[in-house]
């Protein structure tokens, strides 16, 4: 069975960094190579929103909101996907979740939390 886990939240300063980590398990290896792989974050009482998106050939997508901010990479050896945050704001503070998308089947993750004080 796939399964996602993220790793790396935590409470930092305004203007800190964070790297998060998606490690896929329970797959073949070089899962990433077919599979799309995103980074939603939500705060409580509101939806889960898209913030970055790579796809199985390496296509980047990020939201408005964090361009120029937070860069999105993989390494398909190790079925890893990171989200390196820098500049961080309050309003990054959320739950970050990954998710895996192959053949129109969606896997999420269970979450880690990021919080940025002021």
């Amino acid at each position: 069975q796939v399964q996602l886990a993220e790793s790396g939240g935590g409470l930092v300063q305004v203007g800190g960094s964070l790297r998060l980590s998606c490690t896929v398990s329970g797959s073949p290896r070089s899962i990433l190579t077919i599979a799309n792989m995103h980074w939603y974050r939500q705060t409580p009482g509101t939806q889960r929103d898209l913030v970055a998106s790579i796809s199985r050939l390496g296509s980047k997508y990020y939201a408005d909101s964090v361009k120029g901010r937070f860069t999105i990479s993989k390494d398909n050896t190790r079925n890893t996907v990171y989200l390196q945050m820098t500049n961080l704001r309050p309003e990054d503070t959320a739950a970050y979740f990954c998710k895996l998308e192959m053949q129109a089947n969606n896997i999420w993750g269970q979450g880690t939390q990021v919080t940025v004080s002021a």
